[in-house]
């Protein structure tokens, strides 16, 4: 017997201002749930106090306390979280277990262009708000100004609901920013990128290799530039006594916006699967984090290899979750 439908995802709203708002989720497990679970909670623009996890493999159920906004579409972010829930129905073992090359299909990439008579302060941020409100993702932006002052703006997006190649939606999505553009704007497109333009809108090409190596170096600085060592502040540690079957992963940091997606994601990238999770943040911003793990096999973490390599990729996650560099490319 599984949950009722509306049983699977359940918001207890907060009924005073300063409350927490509590997430409940109850349905089949996959890796990388939580991940995706955190990532929708953060596209709502929650913050995540607290968070308890547990799954036997088959089964998992989860709890998040979120701190929520007036005007939080509640009902919309039950409709999302459902989403990414796996069916009552995958616990099968006929589809459950899926092989690991079986990935699923990356969403379509669009093309946004539009044309605007002249530039203003605040013009990104204005399309970037009204493209985060519709749920759409942006990929990669490309902006341009002409001599006489008119703007280029090249966005290339996906919809989290997956209908922006259908006309309604494509008119909605320009509807919305005529309205936010005003006079300026000139014209609007959306149209589905070709192959060739994913391909070349993949990656980081527009930055020199030795700045993204340096970026996504999973090697931790030991000094700062100054030369003095820098204490780190975050502590990942290993443990494989406490349990016959599960590795522990305990994680001591500060609390940063999207902080257990980024542990999830990182987790997710690995194939690594919790069993049981429990986050605190106390109000001084110090975060404690235990994570009872298990491989894609099933068994705990025993290589050094990869103990190391998770836990340097953890570190550096929590340490440094937006890398920047900002380079000169001449005129």
């Amino acid at each position: 017997m599984g949950v009722l439908h509306e049983d699977v995802v359940v918001i207890s709203q907060a009924e005073k201002p300063g409350e927490l708002t509590v997430i409940t989720v109850n349905c089949p497990d996959k890796t990388g749930l939580g991940c995706d679970l955190c990532r929708v909670i953060l596209l709502f623009g929650l913050s995540i106090c607290r968070e308890d996890a547990q799954t036997d493999g088959k089964w998992c159920y989860l709890v998040f306390w979120v701190v929520g906004k007036p005007n939080t579409r509640w009902n919309l972010l039950k409709m999302r979280l459902l989403e990414v829930c796996p069916s009552y129905f995958s616990t099968s073992e006929f589809d459950y277990y899926k092989p690991e090359n079986q990935q699923p299909k990356p969403p379509d990439v669009f093309l946004l262009k539009f044309w605007c008579s002249y530039d203003r302060e605040g013009l990104l941020h204005d399309v970037t708000e009204v493209l985060w409100e519709l749920e759409l993702t942006i990929k990669r932006v490309k902006v341009s100004t002409a001599p006489d002052g008119r703007v280029l703006d090249l966005f290339f997006i996906t919809d989290n609901r997956e209908l922006l190649h259908k006309k309604m939606r494509q008119e909605e999505t320009i509807h919305h920013l005529k309205n936010v553009l005003g006079k300026a704007l000139i014209s609007c497109e959306i149209e589905l990128a070709g192959a060739e333009v994913t391909a070349c809108s993949q990656g980081s090409s527009f930055l020199p290799p030795a700045f993204t190596e340096d970026m996504f170096n999973l090697e931790l600085p030991n000094k700062h530039r100054s030369g003095f060592l820098a204490p780190s502040p975050v502590s990942v540690t290993v443990d494989n006594t406490l349990s016959p079957s599960h590795t522990l992963v305990q994680i001591l940091c500060n609390d940063h916006k999207g902080l257990i997606y980024d542990i999830m994601r990182t987790l997710k990238d690995y194939h690594i699967q919790i069993s049981y999770g429990r986050f605190f943040a106390n109000r001084k911003g110090n975060c404690e984090v235990d994570l009872f793990l298990m491989q894609a096999d099933g068994k705990k973490i025993v290589d050094p290899n990869k103990q190391n390599a998770l836990c340097s990729r953890l570190r550096m996650e929590l340490l440094h979750p937006v890398r920047l560099a900002v380079v000169s490319r001449g005129p």
